[in-house]
């Protein structure tokens, strides 16, 4: 048993992952099967647990939990990449998905118009949340969310035409919510506010990080391009 996020880091190497998915501050318990480290959260996080390693031990270990009662009906685990059929076999679940946690070690290269990307203040929320409905309403980051420290953006006059959230937490930064107004794509604003934002947060951690859904491959063209190279695959079970 691993008990506490200090040890749940030395048994990973202190994976970009587990820095981001493990908040300083949380009472974390975890365990170690066959090379794969595995953990729970608290309640009231937006994940049961997760896992980094081979799939099939975090598997078998999280299907043990379901067994015992410990996960229950309508929480989710992020686990290493895994078929769905791999999944379905081994936990009660409707639905999987597939998604890269990319991260990056160092700034990237300066973008054209990086330096428009400004932070917002609660008085931008309203163009937030339209802006959010109009170019991205899938999003689970949105103005008010409790687990956003900070947005930016971008502006065309008056007009906000492209934002990001900072849903920092751990001891790396983490940009999510990226978005550009539909009639301002295809003029490099995602690869400014991109830039713009993973520079800003690299003036406060050591490594900045996104997550990005697998089919979505221009994003992940550029996001590569900007510097994310490093990657682990993902299969969240709800």
């Amino acid at each position: 048993m691993l008990t506490g996020r200090d040890a749940l880091l030395a048994a990973t190497g202190h994976h970009p992952y587990v820095r981001h998915a493990l908040r300083r501050d949380q009472a974390v318990r975890g365990w170690r099967r066959e090379g794969t480290v595995g953990w729970l959260l608290p309640p009231g996080e937006s994940s049961a647990g997760g896992a980094v390693g081979a799939p099939g031990p975090a598997l078998d270990a999280f299907a043990d939990l379901w067994a015992d009662g410990t996960l229950r009906p309508g929480q989710s685990v992020n686990l290493p990449r895994a078929t769905a059929a791999e999944v379905a076999a081994r936990l009660p679940v409707a639905r999987t998905g597939e998604w890269d946690f990319l991260w990056a070690t160092d700034p990237p290269a300066r973008q054209p118009g990086q330096e428009r990307v400004v932070r917002l203040t609660g008085a931008d929320h309203p163009a937030l949340a339209a802006l959010v409905e109009e170019a991205y309403p899938g999003t689970t980051s949105r103005p008010g969310d409790p687990g956003i420290v900070d947005w930016y953006g971008i502006r065309d006059g008056e007009r906000l035409i492209a934002c990001g959230a900072d849903r920092s937490r751990g001891d790396i930064g983490f940009l999510a919510g990226l978005t550009v107004a539909p009639g301002d794509r295809g003029r490099g604003l995602g690869a400014a506010l991109t830039a713009g934002m993973t520079r800003a947060l690299f003036a406060r951690y050591d490594q900045v990080a996104l997550g990005v859904y697998t089919v979505n491959v221009g994003a992940i063209r550029l996001y590569r391009r900007l510097g994310f190279t490093g990657t682990a695959p993902r299969s969240p079970a709800p």
